[in-house]
């Protein structure tokens, strides 16, 4: 059985407006509950949406234990334990697999980034310490600066049971395709980008992991839902229909515009933590009005 299918949500952590290190979680709970009341399928806690690289190991630790704990099995957590510190991700993963988390979301090693076959050591250490909870490998060369070619990948899912899938944003859909003909399909695959949910799925896809299902979950959910009960036609109108919203929510760097609509909606989603700043006032108002538009705001 899938970890799951559909629009998992990747999180945002809301932080207190005059206090922005340390989480709000009377927040968290209420946009939770709000996630898992409009449809989203499953929720990704401490991700690159998430401001995790602001986090210190406890805090990390402390963030996705209260989001299983409060989820309570309603749907399923999937943490984000990975590091560029190999040893970091073991122990991040380690602990949080004893938290009962539904599966792990492990990015590629940044900043010092492997060999292709530095990669394949480093995800099957994580893997080997994650006492069998399933892994979804991430791969995301444009912040990490390295990618995870799909030889590799097929190489970890054929040698490590608990590597199960992987959230795609690499944006190359020709990659995509290799990854999948050298898996024979057999890898849970996710999209890591909003504006390409459709593509993935139309190879095999399960779903997405998404940024905009945090202001538009029912959007999210729907594309996803339509497409695997054969509307096809259905859930790419979907994905033509939200490229605008996609655009906006990455004009600038991830998660400051997702935050800005978040606060814009009424919840408590706080400030950024350095180095993001707020998003700039031009900005912020293009995405008010397309809000408005997708009838987000009123």
């Amino acid at each position: 059985m899938s970890v799951f299918t559909g629009s998992a949500v990747a999180i945002i952590t809301p932080f207190k407006k005059d206090a922005p290190y340390e989480v709000n979680y009377d927040a968290f709970a209420d946009i939770i509950d709000d996630q898992i009341a409009r449809g989203t399928d499953a929720i990704v806690v401490c991700g690159s949406t998430g401001e995790a690289a602001t986090m210190t190991e406890k805090e990390h630790l402390e963030v996705c234990k209260f989001c299983i704990e409060y989820v309570n099995h309603r749907v399923p957590v999937i943490a984000g334990t990975g590091s560029n510190c190999t040893r970091t991700a073991m122990e991040l993963s380690s602990e949080v697999a004893g938290y009962g988390a539904d599966a792990l979301l492990i990015v590629s090693p940044y900043y010092n980034k492997g060999t292709q076959d530095g990669l394949y050591s480093h995800f099957k250490m994580v893997a080997d310490a994650s006492a069998g909870v399933p892994l979804i490998l991430y791969n995301v060369p444009s912040r990490t600066g390295g990618n995870i070619l799909p030889a590799t990948v097929a190489r970890l899912v054929k040698d490590v049971p608990n590597i199960v899938g992987i959230k795609e944003a690499s944006g190359n859909i020709s990659q995509v395709v290799k990854l999948m003909a050298l898996t024979d399909g057999q890898i849970e695959l996710y999209s890591g980008n909003d504006d390409q949910v459709v593509p993935l799925m139309s190879m095999g896809g399960l779903g997405v992991i998404s940024v905009v299902a945090n202001c538009a979950p029912e959007i999210m959910h729907d594309m996803c839902e339509r497409f695997h009960r054969g509307d096809v036609a259905g859930a790419a109108e979907i994905q033509r229909h939200i490229d605008e919203l996609c655009d906006l929510l990455f004009m600038e760097v991830n998660p400051i515009p997702i935050k800005k609509a978040m606060n814009l909606l009424g919840f408590e989603a706080g400030p950024l933590r350095m180095p993001l700043t707020e998003m700039e006032p031009a900005h912020a108002e293009q995405l008010r009005d397309a809000m408005v538009r997708y009838g987000l705001l009123k």
